[in-house]
Parts: structure tokens; C-alpha cells; sequence
């Protein structure tokens, strides 16, 4: 999932999709900024995940509707969607510690990505995205982000529920922009790319906040080291370790 929750793949474009897909969460690989990683998957089918015993099951929080899977988590424990209730609205900032410094970000909860936004949110304070690698960078002229979020390090891995991808139709991914990637319209999970660089994607990836100057440095010099091995799309040279996503104080 590029981008995905299955974010699948981010490929550039589908590459970037990739991101989306591959950068999603559950990837589907290719080359947008959506997918997962790309490819990395697709033949077996994985064995289910903690929490895969509530395949169908759904959680309501605010307009937002999570749908289990049966997929399961693909950390080591299960996890829960957002609680029913009304969600936060205005903005609300994150610090993702990682092994190559802390990039803060600022999570939307007025926009369209209200529902990644509590997504992200609820995940960060379980502890999913820790000792989690950020599995895909991608430094072609059109298509510059690093894709995290998926426990399994494949690009085909979520949280064991997805929602709806929630875009207008006029979404830009320039330097900046924090999206979910997915393999496919609805797949979003807990597949995100974070994009360093005007990239050229199809409005398909739920944007649902921004990273910080700071955080933006930390993305230059990971995309300065290129990706391990020589190509333009596939783990970074420079690996990335998310330690801990929290609040920002």
C-alpha cells in the first residue's frame, strides 16, 4: 500500500499508489504513493493477526466507521479503532520519534481526513507504530515520499480494520503534505507517506495533516542517503526506526 492501510503500494503513482497502496497500509504495490510497498507481496496469503476475530465488526466514531478485518493486526497485539464518540476537531500535534530524529506533525481533525486523523491518533497512543520501520522511500523526480506505518516491515500490513479513503477529488501532494497511502479506495489503515518533495499523484491518498520544518530536514538527508540498494523506490539506505509517536507537548 502506498500508501495504505492497506496503503499498499506508493508507487509513483501508483507508485505513488504504492504509497498509497503500498504506502497504504495494506498495500498493493506499485507505484504510487499509495501503495504499500510496492509490491513487496503478493502471493501468500498471510496468516491472520491478533484481532482478526472480529473480521466484520464495526466501530462508529463521530462520521467515521472503522470495518474489522480478516486480516488482523500485523503487530504483535491487537488494537482498536477510534472509540464511538464525538472526535476532536481542530488541529493536534504529534512528535514520530525515529532513528534518524523526530519529525512533528500536525494532524487535521476539521478536514476530509478527520477520520485518518483519529486513526493515527488512537493507534499512536496503543503503542502501534513502536519499534515500527518506515519500509519505503521513493526519490524519483515525480514521486518523493517515505512510507511508515505497517508493523511487518512488507508494505502489505495494517492494524486489522480500515475506512473510508475521504478525498474531494483535488488533493496536491507537495513537500510537506502527510497522507495515508492504500490499495484502493476504502483501504486506508495505518499505512501513512510522508512527502518531502512535490509529488505527482492522482488525488487518490486521504491527506489528513502537515509535517514541520524540522521533520521535513530529518526527510532531506534519509532521501539525500538514497535507497539501499541503488533504485529509486524500495527500503531507505539510511534506516528509519519510528521509536514512538506522542503528543506534542
Amino acid at each position: 500500500m502506498l500508501i495504505g492501510v492497506t496503503v499498499a503500494a506508493v508507487v509513483v503513482v501508483v507508485g505513488a499508489a504504492l504509497l498509497v497502496t503500498g504506502l497504504g497500509g495494506d498495500d498493493d504495490s506499485t507505484a504510487a504513493a499509495g501503495s504499500s510497498t510496492a509490491a513487496t507481496s503478493a502471493a501468500a496469503t498471510p496468516t491472520p493477526g491478533p484481532g482478526a476475530e472480529r473480521a466484520g465488526q464495526t466501530t462508529t466514531a463521530g462520521s467515521c466507521t472503522y470495518t474489522y478485518d480478516a486480516q488482523g493486526s500485523s503487530g504483535t497485539f491487537a488494537v482498536d479503532a477510534p472509540p464511538a464518540g464525538n472526535l476532536p476537531t481542530g488541529t493536534a500535534g504529534e512528535t514520530i520519534a525515529t532513528s534518524a530524529g523526530d519529525i512533528g506533525v500536525t494532524l487535521d481533525f476539521d478536514g476530509p481526513g478527520v477520520c485518518a486523523s483519529a486513526s493515527f491518533a488512537s493507534l499512536a497512543s496503543q503503542g502501534f507504530f513502536d519499534n515500527t520501520v518506515c519500509h519505503r522511500l521513493t526519490t524519483s523526480d515525480g514521486l518523493k515520499v517515505l512510507q511508515c506505518g505497517d508493523p511487518s516491515g512488507t508494505g502489505t500490513g495494517g492494524p486489522g480494520y480500515s475506512f473510508p479513503t475521504a478525498v474531494a477529488g483535488t488533493e496536491t501532494y507537495g513537500r510537506g503534505v502527510l497522507a495515508m497511502a492504500n490499495s484502493g479506495q476504502g483501504t486506508d489503515g495505518s499505512q501513512f507517506f510522508l512527502v518531502y518533495g512535490d509529488s505527482q499523484l492522482p488525488a487518490s491518498y486521504t491527506v489528513f495533516g502537515s509535517i514541520d520544518e524540522a521533520g521535513l530536514g530529518v526527510l532531506d538527508q534519509v532521501a539525500a542517503a538514497g535507497v539501499a540498494d541503488g533504485s529509486q523506490d524500495g527500503a531507505p539506505a539510511t534506516p528509519v526506526t519510528i521509536t514512538a509517536v506522542t503528543p506534542t507537548a
